[in-house]
């Protein structure tokens, strides 16, 4: 009797997302919510406390599970504002930063560090104009933005609307926004009032370029 070939179920990939904020988690629900072909678990995580070193933490806490990849997602502008108002003689947060991506990359492969400058705001606006003006706040990105999404609001009842979520408004518009923020460059420590983007690092990751390209 010819033997039946065992069927290998391949699992899923799973995706960590260490985020400081609940507007990057209704952002990724949305995504989720309406490509349903994509085949990959993401899970947003929010830290018990927001500080830089708390998302650090948690980032290593989740390579060490059952995700293939963790996306660490900063919205930088945070940590501009911290730089300003730290006590003198403390360790610069800039310098604390670098040295968590450094170890990161040296220990930590499969986690990816994404810097947004000022915020997600500002990957929202990109999908709508090309610019490298740089925001010192998210305030005034939000400002920008509300001439293209006039009723913006941070607010789950706006983000999360049945059919006409965040993710909706904004897709027919994903690819130019890919393009704008690859077309930034990549973050530069040494610069930190350089407006950027690095959503492509999440979009364009292998498990999902095949949906955004």
């Amino acid at each position: 009797m010819r033997k039946q070939k065992k069927i290998i179920q391949k699992a899923n990939p799973a995706f960590a997302i260490v985020v400081d904020g609940e507007t990057e988690i209704w952002y990724l629900q949305m995504l989720k919510r309406n490509e349903r072909d994509i085949r990959i678990s993401i899970k947003p995580e929010i830290p018990n406390k927001k500080s830089l070193e708390d998302q650090y933490k948690l980032a290593c806490d989740l390579s060490k599970k059952e995700f293939t990849k963790v996306f660490w997602i900063v919205d930088f502008d945070t940590v501009v504002k911290e730089e300003s108002e730290k006590p003198k003689g403390k360790k610069s947060l800039i310098s604390t930063f670098n040295d968590y991506k450094a170890v990161l990359a040296e220990e930590y492969p499969n986690v990816v560090v994404i810097v947004n400058n000022p915020c997600l705001e500002f990957w929202f606006l990109l999908h709508f104009e090309k610019t490298s003006k740089y925001f010192r706040t998210c305030s005034e990105a939000e400002n920008q933005l509300k001439k293209h999404l006039k009723n913006y609001e941070k607010t789950q009842k706006y983000f999360t609307k049945q059919n006409d979520d965040i993710y909706l408004k904004l897709k027919p518009e994903i690819k130019n926004a890919l393009q704008n923020a690859i077309a930034l460059g990549n973050f530069d420590s040494h610069d930190p009032t350089k407006a950027m983007c690095e959503m492509g690092l999440f979009f364009l990751t292998e498990e999902l370029k095949q949906h955004f390209e």
